[in-house]
């Protein structure tokens, strides 16, 4: 359903002249959406290049390295093996015989792809890598610009729907989109299978939701939108019909989507021999923070929280005295305060004007994530497909002042308040984008804030 409620431009009157705005608004959508990300990707790009000309000597490059080779830090080196030798044969374990970070933590689709161009360039060095790497990220990154327009234009007007584009474009997790990740593909991936939901194509849904499972990890969330969708369907069927063939359909494709959930676990298991070898694998990662710990769900980010908050913050001695160590205090309280203010969203008039079907997957996924997942400085990245919430922060930018006749809002105010906001949420992207850059993509010196 298309929000028709807020308008921010009014129509020309009858022979008036048309503005450059008003041709504007007439050319096709996918121009404005292409004009939108590829000013972003300029500005990005600009935000990039400034830090690699900073960029000192690092485990992956040289000192100022370029565009490619400052595109293919942290991560990336692990998609690169894969595409050039492929998965290990066995899981490398330490002194202590426990299992080491090797690069069956990485899901197939991404670098089978990058493999796959590199074997049509001919180039197989690290530089060839990135530039392969790069390209398809940066096109993924246009696709999911074009399919963030068309899921939001499902619920949201033109000029608002826009608006979110151009928000999901600046966000201050872009830069991920344009570097050797796997996340560009994914979201697209992601927003075509959420465009799939809203349109009810069940049939279809099952080939994305898995190529997008092997991606990057997502099948089991997608799998809980899907029961919580048909749940809701089958409540309201009295109101919504239901017919027995969709109810078949709908829940052959949750099956299929958990079982795509499941599936590069048990590949793991197969070509390793140790059936919780990704899930060892993965726990390798945290082992820093923790030690040896097991996966026992939603218990990785009560931990986090608790040693997040137990680090020291400030120069000189820790405070003394206390009964207790305050990080089991203060990061629990901490972390059920941001879940809190978080659930406390959905009652935002914008929230509730989101289709049903999009909150499921904003309420399935960081299920998902708490988990499954301990909190680090990854986790920013982690939180990127829930961009659809970009959608809801449009909505209320553009509602501001509407409804108001005769309020204390003339309507000139009301636009020019929009437009101060929007300026505002853009300019607090981009300089998200600088600070995410610095704090998490470069590299200084020993750095323990990967993205």
């Amino acid at each position: 359903m298309v929000d028709r409620g807020v308008s921010t431009l009014a129509a020309p009157a009858p022979g008036a002249p048309a503005t450059l705005l008003e041709h504007l608004r007439r050319l096709p959508w996918w121009v404005g959406v292409l004009g939108v990300w590829g000013a972003s990707r300029l500005v990005t790009t600009g935000i990039l290049l400034s830090f690699a000309a900073r960029q000192g000597e690092n485990a992956w490059t040289g000192a100022s390295p370029g565009y490619l080779d400052f595109a293919r830090l942290w991560d990336a080196h692990w998609y690169y093996i894969i595409a050039a030798v492929g998965y290990p044969d066995e899981l490398p374990r330490d002194e202590n015989g426990l299992t080491g970070e090797s690069a069956w933590a990485f899901m197939p689709v991404y670098p089978g792809l990058v493999r796959l161009g590199m074997a049509l360039t001919g180039d197989v060095s690290a530089q060839g890598f990135a530039a392969v790497a790069v390209t398809i990220s940066v096109l993924s990154s246009l696709a999911a610009a074009l399919l963030f327009f068309v899921l939001a234009r499902r619920w949201l007007s033109a000029g608002t729907a826009m608006l979110a584009t151009a928000l999901f474009c600046a966000a201050p997790l872009s830069p991920i989109l344009q570097v050797a990740y796997a996340e560009a593909l994914h979201l697209a991936l992601l927003l075509a299978a959420l465009v799939l939901v809203l349109d009810r194509r069940w049939v279809a849904l099952p080939f994305v939701v898995t190529v997008m499972a092997l991606t990057r990890p997502s099948g089991l969330a997608f799998a809980l939108l899907l029961v919580l969708v048909w749940l809701w369907r089958w409540i309201r069927r009295a109101d919504d019909p239901f017919p027995t063939i969709e109810r078949v359909r709908l829940g052959l494709a949750a099956a299929i989507a958990g079982l795509a959930g499941l599936a590069w676990p048990g590949i793991v298991a197969l070509s390793t021999g140790e059936l919780l070898g990704y899930i060892d694998t993965e726990l390798a990662w945290r082992r820093p923070y923790l030690g040896d710990v097991e996966l026992l769900p939603f218990t990785p980010w009560w931990q986090g929280a608790q040693w997040w908050a137990g680090q020291q913050w400030w120069p000189g001695p820790a405070l003394p005295g206390l009964p207790w160590s305050a990080g089991e205090v203060l990061g629990p309280v901490i972390l059920i305060a941001v879940l809190g203010l978080a659930a406390a969203a959905f009652a935002l008039p914008s929230m509730r004007r989101m289709p049903i079907e999009l909150r499921f997957w904003i309420v399935a996924y960081s299920l998902y994530l708490l988990a499954v997942f301990f909190p680090q400085s990854s986790t920013f990245r982690l939180l990127v497909p829930l961009a659809p919430v970009l959608g809801a922060i449009a909505l209320g930018i553009a509602s501001v002042g509407s409804g108001r006749v005769g309020g204390r809002w003339s309507p000139r105010v009301a636009r020019a308040l929009r437009i101060v906001l929007t300026v505002l949420a853009l300019a607090i992207g981009i300089a998200g984008q600088v600070v995410w850059v610095h704090l998490g993509w470069w590299v200084d010196g020993y750095d323990w804030t990967p993205p």
